[in-house]
């Protein structure tokens, strides 16, 4: 197995990705331009996009760890909004765009522009929500976004196996495919509902950090392997797993959630680039199977399927936002009033992504019959198209249009308050502790420890409040960034001698290894507690 086109990939994904932070031009976007040019140097390795690698190895970790960073408050507050879109809007999407296909392409028989309908049909709101936090929007909408994303794929894979059935002759019913959505959506959830409590369990159990990391990687697989088993949705089950894990991950060792941290974010790095990069290097395979569609026509075919796609959302999100607080008084009770601003960001914050390419390039070769499939080879260009189209269009054009919108800001000060009001609350349960340690005999420590513990504690709960305190004349600093600097100074000379002792030879690599973490670990804490 030749390994170099694995590497080039993922090494040459990362480094666009990191050089994307030093630009203005968000990161899956450059990803997807330098994916198509490189697409056509000679001798580029080819890499095809199987979805039976995309789907069940690429897609549960990337679920997996947007639904851990979610918020599951959050998502439950903004249910209604986020099924909406990500049921409700993803089936309307099926039809609408499938029924323009069938009178737009002559021949297209209507399963066939069903399948493209469901290919098309989910967003890929991981590119949006990556632009919408580079210029800042209202959290409402985030979670939205998120929520949407997280689940919207197991409808649009769902959909998309209805209509493939329909179109290679098998029998297929609306009755049929009501309860096969059902089976399928209901099941996973059953799925993630089943094994969350265990997964859980193992992880508070297991004593090793290397241990818990360990199943916290196999945890996303897990969910999606046993739930597809059963002819449930994987993505639903994964979604539920990792937002439970997420909600209750305060209850790990400290340990593992710095070391589960640090991996998932470089998991998360390396998959979400090579991701966005593989989808400009679909170009040629998919430009070379065109045929008989090359020129004016498949231009016009993917100029109209673009058109209907980011009209479609239009037509459904500002019904959606709208109409049911018109109907319904408990609505406006429990809910915030949306803004025609906040519905036209989620309108227009519907970009494609992979996952719609991996569902097309999944289409069967040939129907029952042993004919070919239907137009495949058009319904893989259009969904490619469909996919730059929203990418380069919407994504360039979101911030911007973010920006003309003028959404109110973060009250920085006012969650600075909400902080340090927390924080004294738990420094106060925390010294109460402390004092009711320390009149057990069994705890008794020489005052200068026990001063320690206390002055420790009045950093910690002073930190947040200096952050509103004024800046130094001098340096323009603020007391809690003066004091993060000089902590970074005092551990880096402290660094210093260890490193001269051990080149000396006075201590050995082992001791010194164990004293930097101990130095690491305190400048992280500084870090965070002045963060």
């Amino acid at each position: 197995m030749n390994v170099m086109p694995l590497l080039l990939l993922v090494a040459g994904s990362a480094a666009v990705a990191g050089a994307a932070r030093r630009t203005p031009v968000p990161a899956p976007l450059l990803l997807v331009a330098v994916g198509l040019a490189v697409s056509y140097v000679p001798g580029m390795p080819h890499y095809p996009l199987d979805p039976e690698v995309v789907l069940p190895l690429l897609l549960p970790p990337l679920l997996y760890t947007s639904a851990t960073d979610s918020s599951y408050l959050d998502l439950r507050a903004q249910l209604r909004p986020v099924a909406l879109l990500s049921v409700g809007y993803v089936l309307f999407a099926t039809f609408v765009v499938g029924g323009a296909v069938y009178l737009i392409v002559p021949g297209m028989p209507l399963p066939a522009a069903l399948v493209l309908g469901a290919v098309v049909a989910p967003p890929d709101a991981v590119a949006a929500t990556a632009v919408a936090r580079r210029v800042g929007l209202p959290s409402r909408i985030t979670t939205i976004l998120q929520g949407e994303s997280l689940l919207n794929d197991a409808t649009a894979i769902t959909a998309y196996k209805v209509a493939v059935a329909a179109a290679v002759g098998a029998a297929a019913t609306w009755s049929g495919a009501v309860v096969a959505f059902l089976i399928a959506s209901f099941g996973g959830v059953a799925v993630g509902l089943v094994l969350m409590a265990p997964l859980h369990w193992l992880r508070t159990h297991l004593k090793e950090p290397l241990l818990q990391n360990t199943l916290s990687l196999l945890v996303p697989f897990v969910a999606y392997g046993v739930a597809e088993q059963l002819h449930a949705s994987g993505v639903l089950a994964v979604v539920v797993v990792a937002l439970y894990l997420g909600h209750r991950a305060w209850e790990v060792d400290f340990a593992t959630r710095l070391q589960e941290e640090a991996v998932w974010k470089m998991v998360a790095f390396i998959l979400e680039s090579a991701v966005f990069a593989l989808i400009g290097l679909q170009l040629p395979v998919v430009l070379r199977g065109l045929g008989a569609y090359e020129g004016s026509a498949a231009a016009w075919y993917a100029v109209a399927v673009f058109l209907v796609v980011v009209l479609a959302r239009f037509v459904w999100v500002y019904p959606a936002a709208f109409l049911p607080r018109l109907l319904s008084a408990r609505i406006r009770e429990r809910e915030a009033n949306p803004t025609w601003r906040g519905a036209m960001v989620t309108s227009w914050a519907g970009m494609r992504g992979v996952v719609s390419l991996a569902i097309a390039f999944s289409i069967p070769l040939t129907v029952d019959s042993g004919a070919p499939f239907p137009q495949r080879n058009l319904i893989l260009f259009l969904t490619f198209t469909t996919v730059i189209g929203t990418l380069v269009v919407q994504g360039l054009t979101l911030p911007p249009l973010i920006r003309l919108l003028k959404f109110p800001g973060r009250d920085v000060q006012a969650e600075t308050l909400a902080e340090a009001n927390a924080q004294a609350q738990a420094s106060r349960a925390a010294e109460a502790r402390l004092d009711e340690l320390l009149a057990d005999e069994r705890n008794m420590l020489p005052p200068p420890l026990a001063d320690r513990l206390r002055t420790v504690l009045e950093r910690r709960r002073n930190a947040v409040w200096e952050r509103l305190g004024a800046v130094n004349p001098v340096t323009g600093e603020t007391v809690d960034d003066t004091y993060r600097r000089l902590s970074r100074e005092m551990i880096g000379a402290e660094r210093a001698v260890f490193v001269r002792l051990r080149d000396l030879r006075y201590i050995d690599d082992e001791m010194l290894r164990t004293l930097l973490r101990r130095l690491d670990l305190e400048e992280a804490a500084a870090y965070r507690e002045a963060a």
